[in-house]
Order: C-alpha cells, then sequence, then structure tokens
C-alpha cells in the first residue's frame, strides 16, 4: 500500500489542479462520487485485476500494466496491446507505482479493482485529491463480475459493449451454479488449492484466491477465514482432500511422488489438476475475470457428469470474446495442460 509519505514526496502545486473537466459523476463500488471527464481514452491501472477487466472491454485505453507480459502470455491477447509497458501498480503487495509517474503518463481516470475496505477507500481519496485525476474503485468479487462491468461501462462510456459481457458473467453463473444447487453442501467434493513449490500455500475461508473454489465444492482450509496462509503436509493429512487444485507446474509434477502426500485421498486417485493459466489464471493468479472460464473448468472436473460441455470450445469463445483473440487449436492444448 502507498503510505502517506510515499503519497507526498514529490507533488507539486500542478497536482492539485483538476486534469479535465467532468461531464458528469458516477458512483463506484463504494459509494463514492467519481467526476467523469466527458471523453475517457487513457486508463491507468491500480493492479492487475483492473488492467485484465480493462483489456477485455476497452483495451485501446490501458495505458500500460502493471507487470509487463511474457511473450508466451502475448500469444493469447492483442500483440500492440500485450505489449504496452509496465507502469507499477499503486495497490497491493509490492506497489511500485509514484503519483509523479502516474501523473507523466496522463491518464483520464485511475482504475482500481478489487476490496472496497475502507483502507483502499482512503487509498482512492487521497489519490484523487492529490493528483486531479478521478479515481474510480469498483468491486472485485468474483460474484460481483456482472456489476462491476456495467459500472466500467458507465464509466468509460462503453455500456453496450460492457452489457454483453455482464450477460456472459450472469449466464455463466446461473447455469453452473443451478446444476449444483441440487448438491448439499456435505456432499460436494472437499478440495485444498495448493500453491508453491510444495503446495503448502493455500487460500483460507473467505479469501478471493479461493472464491470460485468455494462456490461449487467445499474448501478443506475454510473453516479459518482469512487470506493466503502457509500450512503444514500433516494439517493437509489431517483435512485428506478428495481433490487437490493448483497452479504450479512443480509441485503438480512431483506430488505424486512425494511420500509425504502419498496416503492424502487426492494422491491415491490421481485427482491432482493443474490448472490452467495462459495467459492469466483460471482460478486467481490475479483473481479477476479470467475466473469465468477458470470456473467451467472447475465445475467440469469436480462434477463431469452434469457439466458435458466442450471445454474446448468453451475456452476458444471466452478467449475470443474477452481476450480479442481467437487461440488455435495447439494453444488451447497448451492451455489446457496447464503450462506456462
Amino acid at each position: 500500500m502507498i503510505d502517506r509519505r510515499t503519497l507526498i514526496a514529490g507533488l507539486s502545486a500542478a497536482l492539485f489542479t483538476p486534469r479535465c473537466a467532468s461531464a458528469q459523476t458516477v458512483n463506484d463500488a463504494a459509494g463514492r462520487t467519481v467526476p467523469v471527464p466527458a471523453k475517457v481514452s487513457r486508463v491507468f491501472p491500480a493492479g492487475p485485476p483492473a488492467a485484465i477487466l480493462l483489456y477485455t472491454l476497452a483495451p485501446e485505453m490501458l495505458i500500460g500494466w502493471p507487470r509487463a507480459n511474457r511473450p508466451e502470455e502475448c500469444a493469447y491477447m492483442l500483440p500492440e496491446i500485450c505489449t504496452r509497458p509496465e507502469v507499477g501498480r499503486i495497490t497491493g503487495r509490492g506497489n511500485t507505482a509514484n503519483l509523479e509517474t502516474v501523473l507523466a503518463l496522463k491518464p483520464d481516470l485511475i482504475l482500481d479493482v478489487g476490496s472496497t475496505s475502507s483502507t483502499f477507500v482512503s487509498l482512492a481519496d487521497r489519490v484523487q485529491e492529490q493528483t486531479g485525476i478521478p479515481y474510480a474503485l469498483l468491486d472485485g468479487r468474483f460474484a460481483g463480475i456482472a456489476k462491476t462491468y456495467r459500472s466500467l461501462g458507465e464509466l468509460i462510456g462503453r455500456r453496450e459493449d460492457a452489457e454483453k459481457h455482464a450477460r456472459y458473467a450472469e449466464d455463466t453463473l446461473k447455469t453452473i451454479l443451478g446444476r449444483i444447487d441440487p448438491i448439499a453442501t456435505g456432499e460436494r467434493p472437499r478440495v485444498y488449492y495448493a500453491r508453491g513449490p510444495r503446495g503448502l500455500t493455500t487460500g483460507l475461508g473467505g479469501s478471493i484466491n479461493v472464491e470460485t473454489i468455494e462456490l461449487i465444492s467445499r474448501n478443506v482450509a475454510g473453516e479459518t477465514q482469512g487470506g493466503l496462509a502457509n500450512v503444514s503436509i500433516e494439517q493437509i493429512l489431517v483435512w485428506n482432500p478428495e481433490v487437490i487444485v493448483t497452479i504450479d507446474q512443480e509441485f503438480a509434477a512431483t506430488v505424486r511422488n512425494d511420500p509425504s502426500w502419498a496416503s492424502v485421498k487426492a494422491v491415491r486417485d490421481n485427482r491432482v489438476h493443474l490448472s490452467p493459466k495462459m495467459p492469466f489464471g483460471w482460478v486467481d493468479f490475479p483473481p479477476s475475470v479470467n475466473r469465468l472460464i477458470g470456473l467451467w473448468w472447475l465445475a467440469k472436473i469436480l462434477y463431469p457428469q452434469r457439466f458435458p460441455e466442450d471445454l474446448r470450445a468453451l475456452t476458444q469463445d471466452f478467449y475470443s470474446r474477452f481476450y480479442h483473440v481467437t487461440p488455435t487449436a495447439a494453444q488451447i492444448d497448451h492451455v489446457l495442460a496447464g503450462r506456462d
């Protein structure tokens, strides 16, 4: 998080002059009144979830990325947008963008997607006040994707396109939850989400990192509320999950031959699944709209009898709609194998 000294350092009197006249005001997800310019053409993403959301709706407005994309990631996105420069991030761990950098890029809007807690509201208010640049804070929760798209569409003047994405999100949730809702919670698979090369980092109950897992299954680490946490192999043996989902290739490649994991039911039953992650993770990392296609993937591996849809066709459709590039058959193979 940007601290007060970072916010103040290097600011000149020019920072207190509004950069552009607003044509209207829009209430963001935190209930803040955001002055919106008459025309928005340049948007600074405060963090990765905002960058992905904006790319899917209006890629040409994206000034740059919090982290520079790798060439293999750009194969699944518009190359002229994917290769835009690294601009750092305002929110989250390891924030790297100072306000002088933001101002030099002359954005019409700063977009943040994630938590709307008082901490992030305070940050948004301070940055907007000290730069004169409108700063919109939108809800990053998975269940709120449709509403978030509509809010973004209103902010940047893309209501029609935003509505299409919002309806896709609503239809996805309605279809998947409609088939799973009849299954009693106690009868749903017990899932462990493994992160890191040893698989010993996971998402606790309510963590944004396991939202989709908790939506349609039981998170074995869910009894304790929190975010990401390190756990012991002894604890995992107690949990004895039926399914393991991981984003780490090294862990996925070694866990079946690791004696310390041998007695875990998911390992014994060969139910360790490496999540797709190109160009963005399907479960989280980062937790943004990329999780929509990931929910289909999770539903199919957890409830194969209830989801006969062709995942390859779903992937091609999602990538075409949201990433603006239609992947080849070989690219889809690469993605579904969970390769980097």
